[in-house]
This record gives structure tokens, sequence and C-alpha cells, in this order.
């Protein structure tokens, strides 16, 4: 009989690999035992980077853009401190260029006459007074009767380069007429005029007639005659102010103002006062000054922030820059969005045109299409932007075969007189335009 063999003595099993490990014992259990401060990890964002290794991305990525907007920063400030301020309008007294005229503003000013560079009526008028020379250099476009009322009722000493026909009438109170004229070489004054003797021969387009009467009680100093009874310079000594009319506006260019005499004449008739009004006219400009507000009462950033103020701008228009391009990531590329309606640029134009037609505006009109019609005609014959009316008027003449006269009357003329004349304009402009080849 088989004895059955007795059964395995009982060891302890082997942990299985899914079984939970076991739960820790907290520290509290453990007598006599101080909690350990624990490392923990830093905090790992979806796309496996932590905020400091973006941070650092981030700023690797734009460190070299950022050095550069910097720099460029430091130099625009570098440049705006060191270097005086410079302009390209003719005429004007801080252009340097050979149509400017900067050359005697600065040797006005050494000796002590203060400018005050103005670009429209409004501001001339609020700036100009008795005892103030008011400077009037060439419109490229023109000047409307009520802006000749306010500057003649300003009280200053009245200085016109160039003027139009209208200016002249308006200024010199009919006394005096306009027409174009060609300068026939140096000629003495043969006049009264300090200025004038001062000055001695020059060579100057006339084209102003003395059409005063008996009657006038102020009646005008005439200087260097030319062809046709025809002069270059007009002088009128009213009670209270004086009003001198120069045809030629190269007395004050930088590129002529060494000229035989044209420094004299010119620091003669802009340094009889301490204070002088300097106008370079925008063709757009349309101001009077009457019943207008003052530069600071129309808000101007320089009247109304304090000194220093212009520096703080710019640093702080840096920073928004610098936090827009910080922030430019995060917020995606731009959506397009098809638009519901589609604007045509030439409905701007239609638009500005129904506007002059119910003011009635025709001078405006007139003036723009003259102004686009001879910059067309000019850079079609190669000629400066720069160039003033005369220049343009002799190269037409030159392509054309056109008298001199017809040729200034239609380009620089007076404005038209009603809606019909306005579109015979339009008209003559348009053959002027197709009779003018290249040379």
């Amino acid at each position: 009989m088989t004895v059955p063999s007795p059964p395995p003595a009982l060891t302890p099993a082997a942990p299985s690999p899914l079984a939970a490990p076991p739960a820790p014992t907290p520290p509290a259990a453990v007598s006599g035992a101080s909690a350990s401060p624990v490392n923990e990890p830093p905090v790992v964002i979806g796309d496996d980077t932590t905020g400091r290794s973006r941070a650092v991305s981030r700023w690797r990525r734009m460190r070299w853009p950022l050095t550069v907007l910097a720099a460029i920063a430091l130099l625009v400030l570098f440049l705006a401190v060191v270097r005086p301020p410079t302009s390209a309008d003719p005429y004007a007294p801080d252009n340097p260029e050979p149509d400017g005229a900067m050359a005697v503003a600065e040797v006005l000013k050494d000796q002590g006459v203060r400018i005050t560079h103005v670009t429209s009526v409004a501001d001339a008028v609020a700036a100009a007074g008795p005892d103030t020379t008011l400077l009037v250099t060439p419109n490229p476009s023109f000047f409307a009767d009520d802006q000749i009322s306010s500057l003649n009722r300003t009280g200053a000493d009245l200085v016109v380069l160039s003027p139009d026909y209208s200016m002249v009438a308006g200024v010199t109170r009919n006394t005096v007429d306009s027409v174009y004229g060609e300068a026939a070489g140096p000629v003495q004054p043969q006049c009264d005029d300090p200025a004038a003797q001062a000055a001695g021969a020059l060579d100057l387009r006339p084209g102003l007639f003395d059409t005063s009467t008996t009657s006038d009680t102020v009646r005008p100093d005439m200087c260097w005659p030319g062809a046709a009874g025809a002069f270059a310079y007009a002088r009128l000594d009213f009670p209270n102010r004086s009003v001198t009319v120069v045809t030629d506006p190269a007395v004050i260019r930088n590129d002529s103002v060494l000229n035989e005499g044209s420094s004299a004449l010119a620091l003669w008739m802009l340094g009889q006062h301490e204070d002088l009004v300097w106008l370079v006219p925008n063709p757009m400009d349309v101001s009077t000054g009457d019943d207008e507000p003052t530069p600071a009462e129309r808000g101007q950033v320089n009247a109304v922030m304090p000194p220093g103020s212009a520096p703080v701008a710019l640093v702080a228009l840096l920073a928004a820059v610098l936090l827009a391009l910080w922030r430019v990531r995060r917020m995606g590329p731009l959506v397009v969005e098809d638009l519901p309606v589609l604007v045509r640029s030439a409905e701007a134009t239609r638009g500005r045109a129904r506007l002059y037609r119910a003011a009635r505006a025709r001078g405006h009109a007139a003036a723009g299409l003259r102004a686009a019609a001879a910059n067309r005609v000019a850079s079609r014959l190669g000629l400066a932007r720069s160039s003033d009316a005369n220049t343009v008027v002799d190269a037409v003449v030159a392509a054309t075969n056109r008298p001199s006269q017809q040729v200034a009357d239609l380009l620089y003329g007076p404005p038209p007189a009603d809606d019909a004349a306005l579109a015979e304009l339009v008209r003559r402009l348009d053959i002027l335009e197709s009779e003018v080849h290249r040379p």
C-alpha cells in the first residue's frame, strides 16, 4: 500500500509585477523624524517645454531684431539732435537746395532777424502785424480774393515775389498791373528806392506796369525797366505800411542770390524789421485767418505738450513696436476677409469734383487742372519738379512754338468765370499736352 507524499511546504509568493506598490508611510507616522524638502520637477507644458525654456527660446529668436531696432532708434535720435531739420520746399528758409532760400535766411538770422516759417494764410495772419515784414513766396496755385484781403489787413510790410495778376492788383490797390515778360540783361534800377539803389544793376524779368492815375493818393515807385515799358520792381508806401512787388524770385534763391546785387536787394527788403514772417504757400490751403482759431486753440501738440515731450513720445513708440513684435507670434497671421463692397479709387476723384461743383469753386478746380498739366508737361520735357513758372513756360514755348503770353495764360492765368470757361480750359490744356513731345 502506497503512502501519499506530504504536501509541499507553503512559501511566501513573489510579488506580481502588476500588483500595486505599497502605500508610502506618511512622515507623521515616523516618530521623531522631520519632513525633508522635496525638489519638485518643473512644470512641463503640452509641447514638452517649460516656461523658462520658451522664454529663452523666444529671446534667442528676437534678440537680433531687437538689437537692430535699438541701433536704428539711437541713430535716428542722434541725427535728430545733431543735424538741423531741413525741407525740400522751393523758396523755404530751411531748404539748402538750389531752389531754396536758406542762404538769405541764415544771413538775416545772423543780423538779428527772427524768422517765422508758415505755410498757410491763417498762420501768416496770426503771426504778422505792425512792425513786421511778411514775405509771400511764389504760390504754385493762386490766392483767392479773401486770402489777399486777409494778408492786406495784417498791417505788416508786405513783400511779394512773382505774384499772379490778381495778387498784384489786390496788394497794390489796382495801381500796378502784371504781364509775362522776359529778362534782357542787367540794367540799372533808374529809381529812387533805397533798396534798389543798394542793389544796383540786376538781370530781372520785367512784368509790372504802372496803371496809377493822378487821383491815386499813393503811386508806385517802379524800378528796373524792361521792354515795352514793363518794370521788374514796384514799391508803394501806404500811411501805415509798405508793399513791395518783385516779378523775379531769383533774388532769394540759393543758386542765384550771389548774382549781381541780388543779395543786397533781398537783405534790404526782408531785414527792415526784427520779425519776419516767411510764407511758403501750400497749394491746397484755403484758410483766410478770419475768425479762425490760433495754433494753440487748435490743440496742436507743440502748444499743449511740455518741452521734452518728443523724446518721451519716441521712446513710447519704440516700446509699443517692441511689444507688438513680442506678441505677434501669439496673435497669429491676419485673416483676409472679402469685403461686400468694392470701392474704386476713381470715386474719390468724382466725390471731390462734386464738392467743387457744389461750392462753385471753379478757381480751385482750375488750379488743380493747371498744376497737374504743368507737372505732366514739365516731366515730359525733362524739367525738375521745382522748376518755376518761367522755366516751364519757356520750355513749352520752345516745344510748341506758341506765343509766351498764350502759354502763360493757359498754365498760370486767371480762374475761369463760369462752367463753360472751365470746360474750355480743360479742352485747351488737353490740346497743349498733345502738342508737347519729349525733346
